[in-house]
């Protein structure tokens, strides 16, 4: 049983959000930071899931 846990990243730009979201996920935060700027520029809610995130995920 591996000891996954979703927390914020060292590796961080503004918060660590997308860092931890890629090493939770094994991949590499560049492809999740434009994903997340995507979501952000189609719809707006990934601004809102990034600050949700940036305040519930505990740091590293």
């Amino acid at each position: 049983m591996s000891d996954k846990r979703l927390k914020k990243s060292r590796d961080k730009k503004l918060c660590g959000v997308c860092g931890g979201v890629a090493e939770y996920l094994d991949m590499d935060p560049t492809i999740v930071r434009i994903i997340w700027l995507v979501l952000v520029l189609c719809a707006g809610t990934g601004l809102l899931a990034y600050i949700i995130a940036a305040i519930l995920m505990p740091n590293s």
